[in-house]
């Protein structure tokens, strides 16, 4: 019987040589840190459908903002909840809102981390869509005055990014208008370009309180069977100027982020979101997975097929595993 010359087996014998030839890996750079707050003072709730994440009042965001800084995760994502909805999701571009506050609060106080802002107003509606709603249904121009406004009163508070999350047709434009109208042309736009209608977003609606109250939102997120319409979302929104183009979710659509990383050459970020986030952690409470490992993994592999940046709720407990 001859012996195989080809043993791929001999560069895995030891730890070092792995991580000598190890093709895919990650650091703390790579990540950016979700963050959801609220109002009041010294208020920490911990989120039932997400454990281990918590709504925040800003006083105790800005410490949370220190410690994502300590560890050498260079931003946050922040994600607003406030005392009082209406129709049109007013507050969330009041220039006094609870996100604009706490983008002020960190960057008084966290000046190194990027603050990056979700620009949608689904968690600011009673109705819980993210577009003005007449008749039953999402209308779509009007809705581009709210997100505009919205992110203008951001870059007046000093966020350092912001990312478009709504799905309404021509909002990257009309956003990257009115903040050059404004004198942000400076300020990047991170397009939530390619993201799907999916169930796995459902323990977030319960953290930010934003499920819709009627219908769904098939009418503007992406149906998940289609690859080709997000090509063409991606392409769309860096038509539009983008800076960095994204997908959402990560781990059901890593073939959507690999064809994009293939197509084109922006920055490429991805959201492991709250469901991939909250099936890992019932799963190793429930003695099914090793929660660590079941985490790095999915990581690495939302990296792999070719995201440069990941947004994540396990980012902090990944960094410390990587020192």
């Amino acid at each position: 019987m001859g012996f195989p010359i080809q043993r791929l087996r001999r560069l895995r014998q030891h730890d070092s040589l792995r991580r000598m030839v190890r093709e895919t890996t990650l650091s703390p750079s790579d990540f950016i840190y979700p963050l959801f707050v609220i109002e009041g003072q010294d208020r920490r709730e911990e989120i039932a459908s997400m454990p281990g994440q918590f709504r925040l009042s800003v006083d105790l965001l800005v410490k949370e903002a220190g410690e994502v800084q300590a560890l050498g995760i260079p931003a946050v994502i922040l994600f607003g909840i406030p005392e009082h909805k209406d129709e049109r999701g007013s507050s969330g571009w009041n220039a006094n809102g609870i996100v604009q506050r706490a983008i002020r609060a960190i960057k008084q106080q966290v000046p190194g981390l990027l603050v990056i802002t979700d620009v949608c107003i689904d968690e600011y509606t009673s109705h819980g869509h993210c577009g003005i709603v007449r008749n039953g249904k999402v209308l779509n121009d009007e809705t581009l005055e709210c997100l505009t406004v919205m992110a203008r009163t951001h870059a007046e508070a000093g966020a350092d990014m912001v990312a478009p999350s709504d799905m309404m047709d021509g909002r990257v434009a009309a956003i990257r208008r009115e903040l050059d109208r404004a004198g942000f042309s400076d300020l990047p736009i991170l397009a939530y370009a390619a993201k799907f209608s999916s169930c796995f977003y459902a323990p977030f609606r319960d953290a930010a309180f934003s499920s819709p109250q009627f219908g769904d939102r098939q009418s503007y997120q992406m149906d998940p069977a289609n690859a080709r319409e997000a090509l063409r979302e991606i392409e769309f929104d860096i038509d539009e100027g983008a800076d960095i183009v994204m997908v959402k979710p990560a781990l059901p659509y890593l073939d959507i982020i690999a064809m994009a990383r293939a197509r084109m050459l922006l920055p490429l970020a991805a959201y492991q979101v709250s469901g991939e986030y909250s099936m890992i952690k019932a799963a190793a409470r429930a003695g099914w997975l090793d929660e660590s490992r079941a985490m790095m993994e999915s990581l690495l592999a939302i990296k792999r097929a070719g995201a440069d940046l990941i947004l994540s709720y396990f980012a902090k407990d990944a960094v410390k595993l990587l020192y």
